[in-house]
């Protein structure tokens, strides 16, 4: 393998819902919406924004399969956090330049039929709304054949002192079907797949708004983290269910 890392094992990530799960919980109360759309077997790649440093562990557990992210360099140097990162299956990615190795490595998982996770900036954004997106992600589902699927937060401001009440919402996955592999499908799929994460960030942002809903406002059903025990067909908490 690539990178020094190999893909995330399910049963290390049934262990990490059960012991970092209630951390999370309770460091950040967070509830999200449209699990029922989340596509529970193929490989795809998670294509989020990107607003706090709790962003991860939520697309995580907020995720009912593994999640390989794309993380910084730097991050992934850091002894014993590092290491604790490749168990998860996460990667390191050099950022303010083309990293091919990466970028070829994301590829071969979401082709093997794994997830991949990408913050669309490539940064956090500090002004509380999403920023530029870039077509990293886009490039390695166009590049693998697989569908995006687009993901909103809403976490502007949360800290470890400020355990405000944040929101995730799943969008439908989209398929890049018919368009290049080039520069210009590149752009093409940037900016189809960013309105999309736009329009979920509002939606999660409404959600908080309005105190969490049993549904958001296109639909989409309320649940709150995949249990370690959760298995497909099972209800997720509060709500939604896949059956396939």
């Amino acid at each position: 393998m690539q990178l020094g890392v190999e893909p995330a094992r399910p049963a290390l990530w049934r262990v990490l819902r059960r012991v970092v799960g209630p951390a999370v919980a309770w460091i950040a109360p967070s509830v999200g919406y449209g699990l029922e759309r989340f596509p529970l077997e193929g490989g795809a790649v998670i294509a989020a924004n990107h607003l706090s440093a709790i962003d991860h562990p939520l697309v995580g557990l907020l995720s009912p399969r593994p999640v390989h992210f794309m993380s910084k360099a730097e991050l992934m140097a850091i002894p014993v956090l590092g290491t604790a990162l490749r168990w998860t299956g996460a990667f390191p990615v050099r950022r303010g330049e083309p990293d091919r190795q990466a970028i070829r490595y994301a590829c071969e998982l979401a082709a093997a039929g794994h997830v991949v996770g990408v913050h669309l900036e490539g940064t956090r954004q500090r002004l509380g709304y999403p920023g530029e997106f870039k077509g990293g992600a886009l490039m390695i589902a166009l590049r693998a054949g697989v569908p995006v699927i687009p993901c909103g937060l809403e976490t502007f401001q949360w800290s470890p002192s400020n355990r405000r009440a944040c929101a995730l919402v799943w969008g439908e996955p989209i398929g890049l079907d018919g368009l290049s592999r080039g520069r210009k499908g590149t752009e093409q799929a940037t900016e189809l797949v960013g309105a999309e994460i736009v329009q979920l960030w509002r939606e999660a942002a409404e959600a908080v708004a309005d105190g969490f809903p049993p549904q958001s406002r296109s639909g989409a059903r309320r649940a709150r983290f995949v249990p370690a025990s959760w298995q497909p067909g099972q209800p997720f908490p509060d709500g939604g269910m896949r059956t396939s």
